[in-house]
């Protein structure tokens, strides 16, 4: 340690930020008794901090280092890390072009893995201390990472300027903290590309002129929006009141107890019921009827479509037995000839207004209960669309809404209602 720092020009190997408190440090939220990573850990994980987006995967959550094949590099990148989370560090607050302001937890991640890369294609080229690295060096990665390559080498295609500029900043990044940097630096004099900035090496065009994304035509526009607007309009308050009904009742016959034996009584009183009110049995959705095929039924077995665990909940019995089958076919057979069967929700919907608006429509057929996921997805997602439209919110404000976020429309006129989202 002493010899790498004496012939990289460092004083002090000791990290200014050797034991620290990575959330403390960085000005992040735990909860209590929470365990918070230290400096000297190798993976820090802050998949428990308050607050982080919602649309926040676990993987850039939790730092990694191990990544990293040169242990003293390691060090280097968690120095980097600490300094971009916390530039107000008395250590960092020195440097004359360290940043000002923190960076989110995404983006450090998105610099660690560029990082990774940086110093892994080093130790690849046989480079054993940054304070071998070169112009070259530099040039040949940022070349390395702009072409998509082929097993023998050949080039198949260019990345973008969102990687170049990447790998670039990665670069600058450890020429800009090299004054913090304990076990391992560059030269003093390293300045690749004339020190141009990480954009402008990675030739990208000003966003001053027009989005990247080009406004969606008005030929999809109206259309997708229209239906959007239908189905949340129409659809929306039975839709959520209906997935509401099947998770309540989903979770409810998970509850109910298993049976040991057979009490005929309780599934013919069932059955008995389902006659009087002419109510059909429910019906198996067809993946079921295939297993059941699978398994040895026959094709043509009057109770081949029949819920048996439909029956079995209704008289509060987790699971149906196929061992009771044989005392209970006749009475089931009895019932199904005179009341059918049919799919068990929204059999009964209430009638809207059709798109085209000439005539009054059931809302939905009758459901199975993966149908009734599927139309609250369906429905979501038109709410989603809509919510986008109107507002303009991005991607990561949309996941950021929470129930009741919606506040009573304020009517500014007879003409005019104001809608917001809290």
């Amino acid at each position: 340690m002493t010899d790498l720092a004496a012939a990289g020009g460092i004083g002090n190997p000791q990290s200014p930020f050797a034991g620290v408190d990575i959330c403390a440090q960085a000005g992040f939220s735990v909860p209590p008794r929470t365990y918070s990573p230290r400096f000297e850990d190798d993976i820090w994980d802050l998949s428990e901090v308050i607050g982080l987006p919602v649309e926040m995967p676990p993987s850039l959550r939790r730092l990694d280092f191990t990544a990293i094949a040169n242990p003293a590099w390691r060090t280097v990148a968690k120095e980097l890390i600490v300094a971009l989370l916390a530039p107000r560090h008395r250590a960092v607050a020195i440097l004359p072009r360290a940043l000002r302001t923190p960076l989110h937890l995404r983006t450090c991640a998105g610099r660690l893995a560029e990082l990774t890369s940086w110093f892994n294609w080093l130790a690849a080229q046989g480079v054993t201390a940054l304070r071998e690295v070169r112009d070259h060096h530099c040039q040949a990665y940022l070349s390395h990472r702009r072409y998509i390559r082929s097993a023998t080498g050949e080039i198949n295609a260019e990345r973008g300027p969102g990687i170049r500029r990447a790998a670039a900043q990665a670069v600058v990044d450890v020429i800009n903290y090299r004054e913090l940097f304990s076990v391992d630096r560059v030269e003093i004099g390293l300045r690749p590309w004339a020190g141009a900035s990480p954009s402008a090496v990675a030739e990208m065009r000003p966003g001053r002129d027009q989005n990247k994304t080009p406004p969606l035509d008005d030929t999809v526009l109206r259309p997708l929006l229209a239906a959007a607007l239908y189905l949340t309009g129409s659809f929306g308050d039975y839709t959520a009141a209906l997935a509401r009904q099947a998770r309540a009742m989903t979770l409810a016959h998970r509850r109910l107890p298993a049976a040991a034996r057979l009490d005929p009584d309780r599934i013919t009183s069932v059955l008995d019921s389902h006659t009087r009110g002419h109510v059909p049995l429910v019906v198996l959705a067809d993946a079921h009827i295939r297993d059941r095929l699978a398994n040895g039924w026959f094709p043509d077995d009057p109770l081949l479509a029949v819920s048996l665990n439909s029956l079995a909940n209704q008289a509060g019995i987790r699971q149906f037995n196929q061992q009771w089958l044989s005392t209970l076919r006749s009475p089931i057979e009895n019932t199904v000839t005179q009341v059918g069967t049919a799919k068990p929700w929204a059999r009964h919907a209430d009638t809207v207004l059709s798109a085209n608006r000439d005539t009054h429509l059931a809302w939905t057929l009758p459901l199975h209960g993966g149908e009734v996921v599927a139309l609250a997805g369906v429905v979501r997602t038109a709410t989603i669309i809509a919510t986008a439209a109107l507002s303009g919110m991005r991607a990561s404000e949309l996941m950021e809404l929470r129930v009741g976020c919606r506040l009573p429309p304020e009517a500014l006129s007879p003409d005019l209602v104001r809608y917001r989202l809290a």
